[in-house]
């Protein structure tokens, strides 16, 4: 398999896109065709376990040793191992469990990986991915990510244990809950480290890709990243969507999804679904007030606003890096538009796409907001309906999956993706319910852990200086 960048200028076999994690020219890597899976492949993965259908799903983007670039890749053991020791850690064997809030109503559970958190799905795949080519090569590498609060725990917990791999990770300082902040900061390996940006999400973006755009920086340190811009990100999370499908009929039934958007990575996954023949028939983008997602399908303007803090913190973004990845496809593949539009964003904060252009987004994806009040009392109907408590950005796709129903009204079953646990989310869920979400045994003591950062200001020149003091010292 071959990926190229989506403005068009870099080539990469699987490896050497998961190792660049960004393309030099600035784009994201996407595979170069769809793998197809008909019925029949389909229906034979009713009886298989989570692992083996993500071995399935992920084989035909992945390189046999032999096929890639110098030869390189994966075996079928090395990658079968990979899967099966990375979800083995995972509270529940169905790794992604679905479970009914209503009439043709499901919920996806993606909490029950180590950082409680739909991050882990992919996450704990691509640290024992790096291991495993590093591990080849003899080499070392700094991975460097941004989060807006959940990212960056996955990915810790993921590369912790590495000998390998250093990763710091930026955070927006004070942007983020308790739980998720010391959920990174008690991580006290000599490996991790955490650094606090006096600033937005949408900072720590920035400063992220200025670093992999910075050449000489980037081959002097190593470089790799974390973040969904990352393909090897994105890949495990398809796996989610066929395992829903399947498990709710496909592919004699179309199914639907809400999914809580920010950066754009956990939907784009299931557009990859969808391209590769999984039946999904709607799915829906749900935003919180920071709905720049929402006004671009609605409008065909992207135009860039002011952060809104929210109760939903991981989806407070303006910059959805992984939407160029469906950009690249609503231009018909040609990298030069692409650029020409990231160029427009970087220059005027905004870019268009005519009407003509959005007609085949339009038929499968649907956009709704939920605002603070929406949001609290998503929570709120959820408890009064099921006695179940969610987290404020499940809220958000519960929410939207509610008024797009109303809106499209279909037989088809809407899955809710549930990125997160509600104990990660306190304050939010009792405001709501009344009803103080616990954090699990192994986490019962997170909040009187030791806690390891630095806050920098959101400059680039600062947060290079800081990695390259510390990789020294180190």
């Amino acid at each position: 398999m071959r990926y190229s960048s989506t403005r068009g200028h870099d080539a990469e076999d699987f490896i050497g896109a998961m190792m660049m994690g960004l393309a030099e020219d600035g784009g994201l890597f996407v595979p170069d065709e769809w793998p197809w899976f008909d019925a029949d492949d389909l229906r034979a993965m009713a009886s298989l376990t989570y692992p083996e259908i993500a071995f399935r799903v992920m084989r035909p983007f992945i390189d046999a040793p032999g096929e890639g670039t110098e030869g390189r890749g994966i075996a079928d053991d090395d990658l079968a191992t990979v899967l099966d020791e990375a979800y083995a850690g995972f509270q529940h064997q169905g790794v992604a469990p679905l479970s009914q809030l209503g009439p043709n109503e499901w919920l996806m559970e993606l909490w029950h990986g180590p950082t409680l958190a739909f991050k882990d799905v992919a996450m704990q795949v691509l640290g024992r991915l790096y291991d495993l080519v590093l591990a080849q090569t003899g080499d070392r590498i700094t991975l460097v990510g941004a989060t807006s609060g959940d990212t960056g725990s996955a990915a810790i917990e993921a590369v912790r244990h590495s000998e390998r791999a250093t990763i710091f990770v930026m955070h927006p300082h004070g942007r983020t809950t308790e739980v998720q902040r010391r959920q990174m900061t008690t991580v006290l390996d000599d490996n991790v480290h955490n650094i606090a940006v006096e600033g937005t999400f949408d900072d720590t973006q920035r400063i992220l890709k200025a670093l992999f755009n910075d050449a000489e920086f980037r081959n002097e340190v190593s470089l790799s990243g974390v973040n969904s811009i990352n393909w090897a990100r994105v890949l495990p999370q398809i796996v989610y969507y066929v395992t829903a499908a399947v498990a709710l009929g496909a592919p004699d039934r179309e199914v639907a999804f809400s999914v809580p958007t920010g950066n754009f990575g956990d939907i784009y996954a299931g557009y990859a679904a969808q391209q590769m023949g999984v039946p999904i028939s709607r799915l829906v983008i749900a935003t919180n007030s920071n709905d720049i997602l929402a006004r671009f399908l609605a409008t065909g303007r992207h135009e860039l606003g002011a952060v809104t803090p929210t109760m939903s913190p991981s989806m407070d973004i303006q910059v959805s890096s992984n939407f160029e990845r469906l950009l690249f496809d609503i231009h018909g593949r040609d990298g030069d538009l692409v650029a020409a539009d990231m160029a427009a964003l970087e220059s005027d904060g905004a870019f268009e796409v005519d009407a003509a252009r959005l007609g085949a987004v339009r038929e499968l994806f649907g956009a709704h907001r939920a605002d603070e009040a929406a949001t609290a009392a998503a929570i709120t109907a959820v408890h009064d309906e099921t006695g179940r408590l969610i987290d404020p950005h499940t809220a958000v796709g519960v929410h939207a999956a509610r008024v797009d129903r109303d809106d499209h009204p279909s037989r088809d079953p809407m899955v809710v993706l549930g990125p997160a646990h509600p104990a990660k989310f306190p304050a939010a869920v009792a405001a709501a319910t009344g009803v103080h979400p616990p954090l699990p045994d192994h986490m019962a003591d997170l909040l009187e852990r030791e806690e390891r950062m630095v806050v920098l200001p959101a400059e680039v020149g600062a947060v290079a200086a800081h990695v390259r003091a510390t990789l020294e010292s180190s």
